[in-house]
């Protein structure tokens, strides 16, 4: 896999979770719910974020190393 791929994917995956948490919230709204979205799913979402970001870095990179060694 490419880290293209790799890149698009997670950010893909990320954004179905996010769908299905709102989805599921509707008929899960309790403290556990609310427990669940703060202490996992909300720190979850800026980590993902911010490898998106370097995996966007490194293949800005890559590409780089690529031309200059041709």
């Amino acid at each position: 896999m490419s880290l293209s791929t790799g890149r698009t994917k997670l950010a893909g995956s990320l954004k179905q979770l996010m769908l299905r948490w709102e989805k599921a919230k509707e008929q899960w709204d309790d403290p556990v719910s609310a427990e669940f979205e703060k202490t996992v799913l909300a720190p979850l979402e800026p980590k993902v974020r911010a490898a998106v970001s370097a995996m966007e870095h490194m293949g800005e990179l890559l590409a780089r190393v690529r031309r200059d060694c041709e």
